[in-house]
């Protein structure tokens, strides 16, 4: 038992330590961009980074030092990290469009079939962990229904708690799906930004392979596959090849 109390009280403490030190990584970042000490602030905001911590504003406040440095590629990545987290920030996303017009790649994005859209929008309004909350209140009230169901004696009533039942466990469902989803984004790490300032695609993950096209810092790709010191990327325009692992950063 003493094993346990101390156990608890050393993880306590040390998020305590962590977090006092956090407060105090984010004051000093918040004095160095008053005084335009960008770098400063960029090399603070790492340091939060290695401490573990994550959150859309510090990804945000990290795209927005670095757009004043003008490294547009880790301007869209960090944009990009703060979506992830928050899939539906209005001042985020306007940033991130207003920095990929500086990108020098004008792909083409393929059509998305509208009923895919209207998904992908709606999973998009709310976090993982929203999402999460919402599936286990929902669950929750379904348990409730199916008391009112089994136990009330009235027919009119019974057939309501059927159907509010069978409504609420269906976006119970969908929200633990959207919840999954939202998650495996951040966690699969299938997404990209091109760090190079240039960089050409092969056919094959060989040096020797043919050349298909070039791309620059700041675009998206897809990582479909890796081999070795390889990825095999695709753009939103569906044109697939290869490259180098580190002339990309994933999201």
């Amino acid at each position: 038992m003493k094993r346990i109390i101390f156990l608890v009280f050393s993880i306590s403490t040390v998020l305590y330590l962590n977090a006092q030190e956090t407060d105090s990584l984010l004051a000093k970042a918040n004095i160095f961009y008053a005084e335009g000490k960008y770098q400063d602030v960029i090399d603070t905001y790492e340091n939060i980074l290695k401490l573990g911590y994550e959150s859309p504003e510090l990804y945000y406040n990290l795209g927005n030092t670095y757009y004043k440095q003008n490294v547009i590629a880790q301007t869209i990545l960090n944009y990009e990290k703060a979506l992830q987290l928050a899939p539906n920030d209005e001042d985020v996303n306007y940033n991130l469009q207003l920095t990929n017009r500086l990108v020098v790649d004008k792909i083409v994005v393929l059509p998305v079939f509208f009923v895919t859209g209207w998904v992908r929008n709606l999973r998009n309004l709310f976090t993982s962990d929203f999402w999460a909350i919402i599936s286990i209140i929902s669950f929750l009230l379904t348990l409730l229904f199916i008391s009112f169901y089994l136990y009330s004696r009235n027919l009119g009533f019974k057939k309501l708690s059927f159907w509010f039942g069978f409504f609420i466990v269906i976006i119970s469902i969908i929200s633990f799906i959207f919840s999954y989803q939202q998650k495996q984004k951040i966690l699969t790490g299938d997404t990209a930004i091109v760090m190079s300032s240039s960089v050409t695609v092969k056919s094959s993950p060989d040096a020797s392979g043919t050349d298909l096209f070039v791309i620059h810092e700041g675009t998206k790709v897809w990582v479909e596959d890796k081999i070795s010191e390889w990825n095999e990327i695709k753009l939103s325009d569906g044109s697939k090849g290869w490259l180098k692992v580190n002339d990309i950063e994933e999201i």
